[in-house]
């Protein structure tokens, strides 16, 4: 008989074997041909299809797709019948619609349920029929595209939601098309079970037979709401009372990737031992590792974020998880290891063997980073790479040869990182030393040692000591008078810069020109000294500061007075505290009859020990003290 592919143990691949089934112990189901031709049919599906936003499409397994129609169905119903595009009469928007123009129906092949009881064949349709007769013929056309070009066929349930669909797609098989129309949503659902019904069939369909001894829909419908949430919850009550009456709200997620990976095998007869646990988890990976290769995850577009070990011994079943790690390939050795050392924690934590069942599965997928670039994408090679750096180096100088000559870029000396005495320079400084274009031209032809050398020094090149005056800045608290600091030298007085200092015009060709133009936005003239800075007097305490701390000074002031009120406020209630004290009596306890007992006093009660009598005794008694005023 024909058989699946299947994964041999000790392979790395799966292929189709002849001895499959005698050999069913050492082998695995291998599902790969399959997920390739799920992947087709949903790519004709796609294609078939109007495009996003009206084509909504959720892959709901290896072989089961949902198709959401109704934006489709929508703009058909428009065309075909152009008097649903007019206002409601009376523009009230809850008129009823105009009735169909028509009274039968075509629905070809379809299988139509029969209506609900109360229902018959002979009743004109409604709009809601027909918008189910265009969503049938939407779905027959997809189902003939996919045999005639892939040659599968396909069942299909054309319903009003998702889970009377699905119940509507395997209802006649193969090969059919399954139509439920509203009005025999009842009679459809009294012929099933509802364990049948998607997430009835569990432990929570086992819960409702048991309490209301029953699996059948029918039976059910008698029970009312209010049982129904006692037995079950609130909530559960309430999803089971609408869902065996064909309500469903769940609606189409456009989702067609997958958000995880399994990999599974279960054992007749169980393993007993590590090392035949380790080769299946050699399959696994493999079988996982090749679907993420068909997903993108070498390439980066999607990659899993964990991995899972489920391990079930009799009864029990243990798992763990750990992180893949991001920095890592994302290869098939890095995914066996992970899977074994998971398997370790499970051998060493409890009793694993014989096991019955094994699998491995990876979640969380997400998008790849797209955008990234490499280092090199930032640097530039080759010819490239020197033109850009000519350009950002060069200076050009002034020349009287004809203009089809062209001008020579000047040699920069380099210089040392700026340091601040760079930023003072003398008014008298002189511009007369540079070197002229012949001389220039003299030092291109010398090796660099020997062209630093003969380079001239400029005066304010010179060490910062040498030509100019140290200067002292106090630190002054906020609201004393500062005074701009008196050149020891009037020769070499300079000014306190406030944004930047004008540089003396230097000739194109000085070491210092390329910087001057760099800063020539920043100085409005490059023989103008920057005024000395304007002080203001402050009217509260008649001190004399810079301009530009007058906003700090008046701070200054305003915290004073802040702090002024606040003490101001703080006496005063002190004043009324030592007011009201004085003008409210002490009250005195009255002095006990004495006890005539050894002469002992009254005041002084059993065990207390001398000296801490009552307040008219002048003492205080423990735990107390006494109020200080003023």
């Amino acid at each position: 008989m024909q058989h699946v592919a299947t994964w041999k143990e000790g392979d790395t691949k799966w292929a189709y074997h002849d001895d499959a089934f005698a050999n069913i112990a050492t082998h695995k189901v291998s599902l790969d041909p399959y997920r390739l031709q799920s992947r087709r049919i949903l790519a004709l599906m796609k294609e078939i299809l109007p495009p996003v936003p009206i084509q909504k499409i959720e892959k709901a397994s290896i072989d089961e797709v949902f198709l959401d129609l109704s934006a489709q169905v929508h703009q058909i119903m428009l065309e075909r019948y152009p008097e649903l595009q007019g206002p409601p009469p009376y523009d009230d928007p809850t008129e009823r619609l105009p009735a169909p123009p028509t009274t039968a129906l075509d629905w070809n092949a379809d299988a139509l349920i029969d209506l609900d009881n109360h229902q018959t064949e002979e009743d004109a349709p409604d709009w809601d029929d027909i918008a189910m007769l265009i969503g049938s013929e939407i779905v027959r056309k997809v189902r003939t595209a996919v045999h005639d070009r892939l040659k599968y066929t396909c069942s299909a349930g054309i319903a009003c939601n998702k889970m009377l669909a699905k119940l509507g797609a395997g209802h006649k098989k193969p090969n059919n098309q399954t139509v439920i129309r509203n009005r025999a949503i009842q009679q459809f659902l009294s012929t099933f079970k509802f364990t049948k019904i998607r997430n009835l069939g569990g432990k929570l369909g086992d819960e409702v037979v048991e309490k209301f001894n029953t699996d059948t829909v029918q039976e059910l419908l008698s029970v009312p709401i209010e049982q129904l949430k006692k037995q079950i919850g609130d909530d559960t009550g309430t999803w089971l009372y609408q869902t065996i009456r064909g309500e469903d709200h769940s609606e189409v997620n456009p989702r067609t990737q997958i958000k995880s990976m399994l990999s599974a095998k279960s054992f007749r007869p169980s393993i007993n031992n590590f090392d035949v646990a380790v080769k299946w988890l050699r399959i696994f990976t493999a079988d996982i590792h090749s679907r993420c290769v068909e997903e993108g995850v070498c390439k980066n577009k999607r990659r899993p974020k964990t991995i899972n070990l489920h391990h079930r011994q009799g009864a029990q079943t243990r798992s763990r998880q750990i992180a893949i790690p991001i920095g890592r390939p994302f290869t098939e050795e890095m995914l066996f290891d992970l899977a074994k050392n998971l398997l370790a924690q499970v051998v060493a934590e409890y009793r694993a063997w014989p096991c019955a069942m094994l699998s491995l599965s990876v979640g969380g997928f997400e998008d790849g980073i797209t955008g990234n670039k490499g280092i090199g994408a930032f640097l530039v090679r080759g010819e490239d790479a020197k033109a850009l750096q000519a350009a950002a180096n060069s200076t050009f100088i002034p020349s009287e040869e004809p203009a089809t000559t062209a001008a020579r870029p000047a040699k920069r000396r380099k210089v040392e990182e700026p340091r601040i005495n760079n930023f003072f320079l003398r008014q008298e400084e002189s511009t007369g030393d540079a070197l002229s274009e012949a001389e220039l031209q003299d030092l291109d032809d010398l090796p660099s040692a020997q062209r630093e050398s003969q380079m001239p020094v400029k005066q304010h090149e010179q060490p910062f000591e040498a030509v100019q005056q140290p200067i002292a800045i106090p630190l002054q608290r906020p609201g004393s008078p500062i005074a701009p600091p008196k050149p020891k030298d009037p020769d070499n007085s300079f000014t306190f810069p406030s944004s930047c200092i004008s540089e003396p015009d230097l000739p194109p060709s000085s070491p210092a020109a390329f910087q001057q133009d760099e800063r020539a936005e920043l100085s409005p003239s490059r023989s103008a000294l920057v005024e000395q800075p304007s002080t203001f007097t402050c009217p509260r305490c008649n001190k004399t500061l810079l301009a530009d701390q007058q906003e700090e000074h008046d701070d200054w002031h305003f915290a004073q007075e802040l702090q002024a009120q606040d003490e101001a406020e703080r006496r005063q209630q002190t004043q009324q505290l030592q007011t009201r004290a004085a003008a409210t009596p002490v009250p005195q306890k009255p002095r006990p009859p004495a006890s005539g007992r050894g002469g002992k006093a009254a005041g002084r009660g059993r065990g207390r020990p001398p000296g801490t009598g009552g307040m008219s005794g002048g003492g205080i008694e423990k735990g107390q003290k006494k109020l200080a005023f003023g």
